[in-house]
């Protein structure tokens, strides 16, 4: 699909954003030290354009 409708365009931006881990000093807050990963703030929100597709 070379082109998107406009509303499935933005709802797609929306889920990009929606995917970016948390900020390290939040994890620091939360868990302290350095033995966490970025994703474990927000697990659910992680993927990949090959293999997790959205619903938008």
């Amino acid at each position: 699909m070379s082109n998107k409708l406009l509303g499935k365009k933005k709802r797609l931006a929306a889920a990009g954003n929606e995917s970016v881990a948390a900020p390290f000093w939040a994890l620091l807050r939360k868990f302290g030290k350095r033995r966490s990963y970025r994703w474990r703030l927000n697990p659910h929100k992680r993927r990949n354009w090959r293999h997790d597709k959205l619903d938008a």
